[in-house]
C-alpha cells in the first residue's frame, strides 16, 4: 500500500511541476509577442516569434534576444 501512495505522490509532483513549466512557457510566448510589437515589428514578424518561441522555447529565446535590439546602437546608430 505503501508504495502505492509514494507513486501517486511522484506523480502528483511532476504533475505540478509540468504544469509549472507549461505556465511559464505559454507567459514567455506572450511577454516576447508583446515585446515585439512594443518594439514597433509588425504583427506578422511579433507571430513568428511567438510561434517559434511555442515550438522551440529554449533556442527561440536565445535567437528572440539576439536580434530583438533594432534601435541601431549595435551598429554605431543613434
Amino acid at each position: 500500500m505503501d508504495i502505492a501512495l509514494n507513486a501517486g505522490g511522484i506523480i502528483a509532483v511532476f504533475f505540478f511541476i509540468s504544469i509549472f513549466f507549461f505556465v511559464i512557457h505559454i507567459l514567455l510566448c506572450v511577454w516576447a509577442y508583446r515585446d515585439a510589437r512594443k518594439r514597433g515589428r509588425s504583427p506578422e514578424f511579433a507571430l513568428i516569434v511567438l510561434v517559434a518561441l511555442f515550438f522551440f522555447p529554449l533556442l527561440g529565446l536565445i535567437v528572440y534576444l539576439l536580434i530583438r535590439n533594432d534601435d541601431g546602437r549595435r551598429y554605431g546608430r543613434y
